[in-house]
C-alpha cells in the first residue's frame, strides 16, 4: 500500500535526497581518502567519525529511496473532497472545552511538525476528523481524557 504525502512533503525529501548524493556523500569520501593518507587507521579518529558519517548517510539515502518509492504524492489544493475532512486537507477546529481555536494540515508521519501546524495522518486527532465536515464534531482521546472539537472550516490549500 502506497504511504500518502503532500506535493511539499515530497519534494523536501527528494530535496534531502538530492542534497545527499551530491554534496554530503562526497565530503565524506573526501574525508574518509584524507583520512586514510595520514597512515595506521586503527587509531585514526578522522577515519572511524568518517566511516561513521558514511554509515548515516547511505542509510539515510537508502530510506529515503524506500520512501520516495513508496509513496503516493497528493497535492492538497487539487482535492475534491466536498467538504470532507481528507489526507492533505487544513482543518480549522475549536475545542469546546476551552474555546480555543486551532488550524491544522493532515500530512503524512514524515512531514508532521506540530511547531507548523500539521499533525500526521496517524494521530488520534487526524483519525477522529477523518470522512467529517465542517460543523461536525469529532471526539479525541487524549491523555489527559476525552476531548471534543467542532470542525469549523475545511479548506484544500
Amino acid at each position: 500500500m502506497a504511504t500518502p504525502i503532500t506535493k511539499i512533503g515530497a519534494k523536501l525529501l527528494k530535496d534531502e535526497l538530492h542534497n545527499l548524493k551530491t554534496v554530503e556523500r562526497p565530503q565524506v569520501i573526501l574525508a574518509i581518502s584524507e583520512a586514510r593518507a595520514q597512515g595506521d587507521l586503527s587509531e585514526n579518529a578522522e577515519y572511524d567519525a568518517a566511516k561513521e558519517k558514511q554509515g548515516f548517510i547511505e542509510g539515510r539515502i537508502i530510506d529515503l529511496e524506500s520512501k520516495l518509492s513508496n509513496c503516493q504524492i497528493i497535492d492538497p489544493s487539487e482535492l475534491d473532497a466536498e467538504g470532507r475532512v481528507v489526507f492533505g486537507s487544513t482543518v480549522e477546529l475549536e475545542d469546546l472545552e476551552s474555546g480555543d481555536a486551532v488550524k491544522y494540515q493532515i500530512v503524512g508521519d514524515d512531514e508532521a511538525d506540530l511547531k507548523l501546524s500539521k499533525i500526521s495522518i496517524s494521530s488520534p486527532i487526524a483519525r477522529a476528523m477523518i470522512g467529517k465536515y465542517a460543523g461536525d464534531v469529532a471526539e479525541v482521546q487524549a491523555p489527559s481524557g476525552k476531548r471534543e472539537y467542532e470542525i469549523m472550516a475545511v479548506h484544500y490549500l
